[in-house]
């Protein structure tokens, strides 16, 4: 409970599975914390995106965030640090 009471509610982490790529159970990207908010948007905005390239985790953000709100990280640094794998 020490995380909450250092960050707040309300924040959500995972992965993006990408299917269709050369690897037959898909490609998985790291998402580091963000607004629990910012991810039920994205993962509804996933749903219906696609594409015929492999973006990496910033190049994905850059995408989503022509049409959508900025997301909101824990960290900023977050997306520099992971966001090109």
């Amino acid at each position: 409970m020490k995380w909450i009471e250092e960050h707040g509610e309300g924040w959500s982490t995972g992965r993006i599975d990408i299917m269709g790529t050369d690897n037959p159970w898909g490609t998985e990207l790291s998402l580091p914390p963000i607004r629990s908010e910012d991810w039920n948007r994205l993962s509804e905005w996933l749903w219906e995106f696609e594409t015929d390239t492999l973006y990496t985790l910033k190049e994905l953000v850059v995408e989503y965030e022509k049409t959508n709100p900025k997301i909101t990280w824990l960290r900023e640094r977050d997306l520099e640090k992971y966001g090109n794998e």
